[in-house]
């Protein structure tokens, strides 16, 4: 269930970021490119701060 909602959270905030960056500033896109860095990196050590925080939180994994 963890894994459902770190990839709705983060799936959210990169169409959210993208759209940001349309329309307000560019520059918004390094938010992205932060995203897809912290997913990328998750990937290799198996370990996510949202993770942490969605289990602390009371979702079950």
């Amino acid at each position: 269930m963890v894994e459902r909602y770190l990839r709705g959270i983060a799936g959210a905030v990169v169409l959210i970021s993208v759209a940001l960056a349309v329309f307000v500033d560019s520059r918004w896109l390094w938010f992205t490119a932060f995203v897809g860095a912290n997913l990328l990196q998750s990937a290799f050590t198996n370990w996510c701060l949202m993770m942490t925080i969605l289990r602390r939180c009371g979702v079950k994994g």
